[in-house]
């Protein structure tokens, strides 16, 4: 008969070998323990296009991102692939006339892990081209109007665009200390002697 602490124990050492995939977050780091440190690199990629066209992205507008690639520590998984990240737009420009051109600029605000929130940095951004410069001069010299209904063209950040982001805080790690046993493998079992029929 298994008593009911071994059996306790032993569920509880399953469960902690499965979960140590991801190694979670701790609010403390105890001595020794690992750390994610500030400017870790993280590769992210956006969950969204952002466009200038309609001219409604405007500054403070928050989207979603997501981490294209795992970040490790230790050979241990800390931030999972596909982890939810947010950015958040910091400059727009649309195009106007005199041939100028739309602009996007954004920044990285933080990834989350589980129920934790982890600070970014980063910055993103594209710039529409300029409609015709040299075009634009020549409408300015001979006729100024058709200069000025030249425009550029819109800023836009597609889905998927990658972003490269830095850890912006020191995140102390709770690594489990139980790690799964290796597959016991036994010796191989003699041969069973077959009598023969005379």
């Amino acid at each position: 008969m298994i008593r009911p602490t071994v059996a306790l124990a032993g569920a509880l050492l399953v469960a902690t070998a499965a979960s140590a995939q991801v190694a979670p977050l701790a609010p403390v780091a105890p001595a020794g323990a690992a750390v994610l440190r500030t400017g870790t690199p993280v590769a992210l990629r956006t969950r969204e296009e952002l466009t200038i066209k309609g001219k409604t992205l405007r500054v403070g507008h928050r989207f979603q991102m997501e981490v294209a690639e795992a970040v490790t520590v230790n050979g241990q998984v800390v931030i999972p692939a596909g982890s939810p990240a947010m950015g958040e737009i910091t400059d727009v420009r649309n195009k106007g006339m005199w041939g100028k051109s739309g602009k996007i600029n954004a920044r990285a605000l933080h990834v989350r892990v589980g129920d934790r929130t982890i600070r970014l940095t980063g910055q993103l951004d594209d710039k529409g081209k300029a409609g015709g410069v040299g075009a634009v001069a020549a409408s300015a010299l001979i006729f100024a109007p058709a200069g000025f209904f030249m425009t550029g063209t819109s800023a836009r950040i597609p889905l998927g665009a990658p972003m490269s982001a830095f850890i912006d805080e020191d995140v102390p790690l709770a690594f489990s200390a139980a790690a799964q046993a290796p597959l016991q493998v036994g010796a191989p079992a003699a041969p069973m002697a077959v009598p023969t029929s005379r």
